[in-house]
């Protein structure tokens, strides 16, 4: 079932609602003014991109954006890809700790006291 984003021509709100019939969506109003004059968005989307892949095309010369610190997948990204580059395996306690790192930041404070 398709949810999709619009916005309302008059007052400019971006709202989403599930839409089963073409006909439903024509009589669709706006939540915020109640007018039907609106217009479909195309929504962001989001694909699966291998941990591999992503250390393939990471460059850790390039300049980042905020979202880039704020995904914790990408820590450590840079130390696998200098190991990468020399040819060194991190091997498996490396692994474990990174991947403690990505799901819970804050182990690194508390166990460190």
């Amino acid at each position: 079932m398709p949810i999709y984003e619009y916005e309302c021509l008059s007052c400019e709100w971006r709202f989403q609602s599930l839409v089963m019939k073409e006909a439903e969506e024509r009589q669709l109003p706006c939540p915020k003014c109640g007018k039907r004059k609106k217009r479909r968005l195309i929504s962001r989307v989001a694909y699966h991109v291998s941990e591999q892949d992503r250390l393939a095309a990471f460059n850790p010369f390039a300049a980042k954006e905020d979202a880039f610190f704020r995904d914790s997948r990408n820590i450590g990204l840079a130390a696998k890809k200098k190991a990468q580059q020399m040819g060194v395996d991190l091997g498996t306690g490396f692994e474990d700790k990174l991947e403690k790192l990505r799901t819970d930041p804050g182990s690194v404070v508390r166990d460190s006291e």
